[in-house]
């Protein structure tokens, strides 16, 4: 959990920039940089884990609320698939 609290970190100091730069867009932040910004979190989440696998890594929509729930949970990525 102290991997994703890094990465929740690094994604409010870069959100100025992400806000001026990608507002509304979906957001991948892994290893404390910013991945890339897709249109939907579903393209998001699928290029996440292609890159990075099962994480830990960071998807959030630019300035909107966080969603407090993991990928892993909110797409299945459960150990038994």
């Amino acid at each position: 959990m102290a991997k994703l609290k890094d990465e929740i970190a690094a994604y409010e100091e870069m959100r100025g920039d992400l806000e001026l730069n990608h507002y509304g867009k979906w957001v991948i932040v892994c290893d404390g940089k910013f991945a890339g910004a897709y249109d939907s979190n579903e393209e998001a989440a699928e290029e996440a884990v292609k890159r990075f696998g099962r994480g830990p890594f960071l998807i959030r929509q630019v300035g909107d609320y966080p969603l407090a729930l993991p990928a892993s949970v909110l797409y299945g990525l459960h150990a038994n698939n």
